[in-house]
């Protein structure tokens, strides 16, 4: 195509990395999915809205991906463009106490640089494996935090391609909901609030955290993090568990024996055979509790035509 020869000559010219049927399982962390048609991996803000405005122009529906932790590819992959934001995209500044960082660098390395620095609020996200971008589209949290209580402004590129700041009460957050993928927001920058705190309490109290951390989660296999939001007053894995699912396999998936709100990746494993133990949680504690499971990770994709 014209087009897609004339994209790949503009971002090489601009130092962005552009490819084509690049799989997208290299930027999951559950190390599934097929090929984006189109990948792109801009520098600055400039080459996002470049990359936005052309794919507009050529009819390309536009993903956006982070660090790939609350997401599974189908095996087909991505249709149209998935623009990366990732480690090109991770600058980190301080004012006094309040912490600016691009959207592509890891949330959890954001919050170690601010404990650091004797800043306090952002400790629950040193277990959050995703990207500061992908914590504030789904308002992540853990140990009782959120990204909610401590996020102050957010800086977004619109679908009109326009690059607005705006405070953190326009999002309208929820229990891992924010309304940036509705609106068809890309997060470029957010700027969190904190309070000075001392660096030894909050390094032994994440410490503490890890050490429970090792012991109830499948860290040695790759994971997408909690599937399950948990249902209001219980657990998405204690459900899973009295449902009798714990280590239940489909292919190279399996619900993990250690936490079973977790679906690992045992080698080979394919969105299929994930989405296949998905459903199956789904329905053995909607049969047997009564509580619908909602997924957390987010499936985009198509599935794979076998030809």
């Amino acid at each position: 195509m014209k087009e897609t020869d004339a994209l790949a000559e503009m971002f090489a010219d601009a130092g962005a990395r552009i490819c084509f049927d690049e799989p997208m399982a290299r930027l999951t962390t559950w190390r599934i999915g097929g090929p984006a048609d189109i990948l792109v991996e801009p520098v600055d803000v400039e080459q996002v809205r470049a990359a936005v405005s052309v794919a507009k122009q050529i009819d390309l529906p536009v993903f956006t991906v982070g660090r790939g932790s609350n997401l599974l590819v189908r095996d087909g992959g991505v249709r149209g463009m998935v623009i990366h934001l990732g480690d090109a995209f991770s600058r980190l500044e301080i004012s006094g106490d309040r912490l600016r960082v691009q959207a592509g660098r890891a949330v959890m390395s954001a919050a170690f640089v601010a404990m650091r620095q004797g800043l306090s609020g952002l400790e629950f996200a040193t277990l959050i494996p995703g990207s500061v971008g992908g914590a504030v589209t789904m308002n992540a949290g853990a140990h009782g935090g959120e990204i909610k209580d401590v996020l102050s402004t957010v800086t977004v590129l619109t679908q009109t391609h326009e690059v607005l700041t705006m405070p953190a009460s326009e999002l309208s957050f929820a229990y891992r909901h924010s309304k940036v993928p509705e609106c068809g927001w890309i997060v470029l920058e957010a700027e969190f609030q904190l309070v000075p705190g001392d660096p030894e309490q909050m390094q032994e109290k994440v410490r503490a955290w890890g050490r429970k951390r090792q012991q109830t989660q499948p860290l040695s296999y790759p994971n997408c993090g909690s599937v399950f939001r948990n249902p209001p007053g219980d657990h998405a894995a204690r459900l899973i568990e009295a449902a009798g699912l714990k280590g239940a396999r489909v292919g190279q998936a399996a619900i993990s024996d250690l936490h079973a709100n977790f679906i690992v990746n045992l080698g080979e494993a394919r969105a299929t055979d994930v989405l296949a133990l998905i459903q199956r949680a789904k329905d053995a504690v909607e049969a047997q509790f009564g509580v619908r499971l909602q997924t957390e990770v987010r499936v985009v994709g198509e599935d794979e035509t076998r030809r």
